[in-house]
């Protein structure tokens, strides 16, 4: 079972437009609502896997009531925390040339509430293989609070994967998380010297250098594929030609094929490749966090992998 805790989940709504009028009233075409927030795309992309998952979080008021009805309408097993404040909601809109998002902070979490959770993660870890930890911490939460949670996983023996960013990922990196996975532009925030928007593979292989105490770092390049450098070498994965739809959650559909992976003992070429595909899938389907299996299918025969020396 891989676990994914999810401290800030939201309820993801997308808007489909045409074209956005920003001075005028807008009547979309399609609007789909959804369990959102990072560690929930992450979950429910490996619940389509067929992965036996479990989501940990923490949730509370009427739109914490909806994502966790969501998900057992999707089957996605959770077992969240309740909290006082309102779970936070995601905006998207979507039109033909891009996707432009508004995300809310989230519910104020207090140490009792924490506290809770942490006593629920605890004993869920022993029947885990790996963890997956994704997503932004809510207002009250400390920096370090994934690298507590991965320094508890690794003395239960279970492989953490970490998708976040800025000084949560700093920490959770050197608490010896088994994969980090940030995008270039997360990397890019925390290298020194600044590391600029367009840097080369082997000035970003070497900013990934700086995660000191991850055991691999993979770099999301959006469009351009993935680039990781791991205790085996330096990889590059590129899925075909870029395709259409809402690029949202393609990130989370790579942080689950690489828990997917590690739990399958995949060498790392064959883990980017599933990666890479999965990710684009992901890109090309309409709603965030969601792909189709002929899109993952026929990407994944397309992509390559080569080693960046």
């Amino acid at each position: 079972m891989i676990i994914v805790v999810c401290l800030n989940p939201a309820l993801d709504v997308t808007h489909h437009v045409d074209a956005v009028d920003w001075g005028g009233v807008n009547r979309p075409r399609a609007v789909r609502a959804r369990p959102g927030g990072k560690g929930l795309n992450v979950a429910r992309t490996l619940h389509a896997l067929g992965v036996d998952v479990l989501v940990l979080g923490l949730a509370g008021g009427v739109t914490g009531a909806g994502v966790e009805a969501a998900l057992r309408g999707l089957s996605v097993p959770a077992a969240f925390t309740a909290v006082a404040g309102e779970t936070r909601r995601t905006f998207s809109v979507v039109d033909d040339t891009r996707v432009t998002a508004f995300h809310e902070a989230g519910p104020e979490v207090g140490a009792d509430d924490f506290a809770g959770f942490r006593r629920g993660y605890e004993q869920a870890l022993e029947g885990a293989t790996a963890v997956v930890l994704s997503g932004s911490l809510p207002p009250g939460l400390e920096a370090g609070t994934y690298a507590t949670l991965i320094e508890t996983a690794t003395a239960a023996g279970v492989p953490a994967v970490l998708d976040t960013h800025g000084e949560a990922l700093r920490r959770g990196a050197a608490a010896g998380a088994a994969i980090v996975k940030p995008n270039l532009a997360e990397l890019a925030a925390l290298a020194e010297p600044p590391l600029a928007p367009a840097a080369d593979l082997a000035t970003a292989a070497a900013a990934a250098g700086q995660l000191r105490g991850a055991q691999a770092v993979v770099i999301t390049l959006g469009p351009d594929g993935l680039l990781a450098a791991t205790g085996d070498g330096c990889w590059r994965a590129r899925a075909p030609a870029a395709m259409t739809g809402n690029a949202t959650g393609a990130g989370d559909a790579v942080a689950a094929a690489l828990a997917h992976g590690l739990v399958l003992g995949r060498p790392w070429d064959e883990r980017l490749r599933h990666a890479a595909a999965l990710g684009a899938a992901t890109a090309a389907a309409p709603v965030a966090g969601e792909f189709r299996r002929q899109d993952y299918l026929g990407a994944l025969s397309a992509v390559t992998v080569e080693e960046v020396r």
